[in-house]
């Protein structure tokens, strides 16, 4: 297996490559040349596997034998599982009617985020390892990232981590998941702006290929590779615990903000699982406009809503699903990319959009009080509570209200512990805390003001980090 830029500069690269990378050097994002294709038959022997064995089996589809043995692979999955709360990893819940909510949030931080985040951290650290390097980890969060970024490298010897928090746009409990974690190789800003506006100041790093390469830095957001290939298998196994016989069709809905996730689930079609697929999203609705009728374009500012982690305008992996549904036209993608990086706005071509529908076949927008609705049917036919992410995928299955002929799922992308305002907000009444010690905990952060050279304050931070480790190795030389 090998990888290349979704823009046509870079072919030929390693898994391990394009895992400890950002942005490609093109601008793109790294995807792989080819992808496997199973068969029913194949399908049919993973029916049965566990989580963490598909987790198992895709990653060893996209990662060569080569670069980490199936013996390390499996043992790194395998260790990490321990971290979750639930034998399972994955539950699915059968609700009233046809309405099964599959558990994504058994993690550390409660967010689907954990998923993939806590086994890109594994593989980070065993090549880390391996080759004695360092790294400092670049992460922008619109809520539940960064907790599970941090989670996944919390005092590990050969990283540092940043993270850029959007101050006032996500809830204080998805706050104080981050502030609260204080580890030396931790450092974290609050910043006065929306995930967007913290996006601009990351990417200019990224865009300085002597900068990334004299600090080794990467990314661990949904741009990285590692993330979208771990959440694969979710898309299987939820596939395998919902058919009724492997072969037929399944319909997923699929919270959306940033792209990664369907991104994962789109692949995982084209290699050959029957699913389709419905893109969710709040009042921030490019993903809605790009996937129905082709309109990949920013409209005004980014609207706070119920659902802080899709406060989203750019959702970068559209420019994936572009390479996916051109049929991996590099020279096509590029120019379309750079058309909307001018002007803010692309058309997506009608046979790019023909192809795409096959799979995402149909996308909702729901409000903030689409969402309060949906979370009080929810409860109030189930005494089950949703998140707010969750409950814009609810939404969607009480709005279209009849049954489709398949087997269907909602993507359940976090627990609404972690929102205690939008479940109040919503009439529920139950309370929501479990985190609720986290007010106690001491804190680390520092302000990004408004006003302030975010781009500068960053460099300065990251040189900080590289000159201190310098000098830490220096020490330990003349030891």
């Amino acid at each position: 297996m090998k990888y290349c830029s979704s823009r046509g500069l870079e072919s030929g690269l390693s898994f391990r490559d394009v895992l400890f990378a950002g942005y490609a050097k093109d601008g793109g994002l790294y995807v792989p040349e080819e992808l496997p294709k199973l068969t029913l038959d194949e399908l049919k022997s993973m029916a049965h596997t566990s989580y963490p064995g598909l987790v198992f089996e895709m990653a060893r589809k996209f990662i060569s034998e080569q670069e980490i043995s199936s013996v390390q692979l499996k043992d790194l999955i395998d260790n990490n599982i321990k971290k979750f709360t639930t034998p399972e990893v994955v539950e699915i819940k059968q609700l009233n009617g046809e309405l099964n909510i599959v558990e994504l949030f058994h993690g550390p931080t409660l967010a689907f985020k954990d998923l993939a985040l806590s086994v890109v951290g594994r593989l980070l650290n065993f090549y880390l390892k391996e080759n004695q390097q360092n790294i400092t980890i670049l992460v922008g969060t619109s809520g539940d990232t960064g907790s599970s970024a941090l989670m996944s490298v919390r005092g590990e010897e050969h990283t540092d981590i940043v993270v850029l928090l959007p101050h006032g746009r996500c809830t204080r409990t998805q706050e104080l998941q981050m502030t609260t974690i204080i580890d030396d190789n931790v450092h974290i800003y609050r910043v006065e702006g929306n995930s967007d506006e913290l996006d601009e100041p990351i990417k200019k790093c990224f865009h300085d290929e002597s900068f990334v390469a004299n600090h080794n830095l990467i990314s661990i957001n949904s741009i990285n590779w590692g993330r979208v290939m771990v959440q694969i298998a979710h898309y299987f196994y939820s596939y395998f615990r919902l058919c009724g016989e492997v072969g037929e069709v399944v319909q997923l809905l699929v919270p959306t903000g940033a792209a990664g996730n369907i991104t994962a689930g789109c692949i995982a079609q084209k290699m050959g699982l029957p699913i389709t697929m419905v893109a969710t999203v709040n009042t921030n609705d490019i993903v809605a406009r790009t996937l129905s009728c082709g309109d990949f374009s920013v409209k005004g500012e980014v609207v706070k809503s119920l659902a802080p982690a899709m406060d989203i305008q750019v959702s970068y992996n559209i420019e994936r699903l572009l390479y996916f549904f051109t049929d991996q036209d590099r020279q096509q993608v590029r120019c379309l990319m750079e058309e909307f990086e001018r002007e803010n706005r692309v058309r997506v071509p009608e046979d790019v959009m023909t192809s795409l529908k096959q799979t995402v076949v149909e996308t909702f927008v729901a409000s903030d009080d689409d969402i309060k609705s949906a979370m009080r049917r929810v409860y109030e036919e189930n005494k089950y509570v949703v998140c707010p992410h969750t409950a814009v995928a609810a939404a969607y299955y009480y709005y279209q209200n009849e049954s489709v002929g398949v087997p269907r799922g909602v993507l359940a992308t976090a627990a609404p512990d972690k929102f205690p305002e939008a479940v109040a907000e919503s009439e529920i009444p139950v309370r929501m805390d479990s985190l609720q010690h986290l007010e106690t905990m001491p804190t680390k952060s520092v302000w990004m003001r408004k006003g302030e050279d975010w781009y500068g304050i960053l460099r300065t931070k990251i040189e900080e980090i590289t000159d201190r480790r310098k000098s830490k190795s220096k020490e330990i030389k003349k030891g």
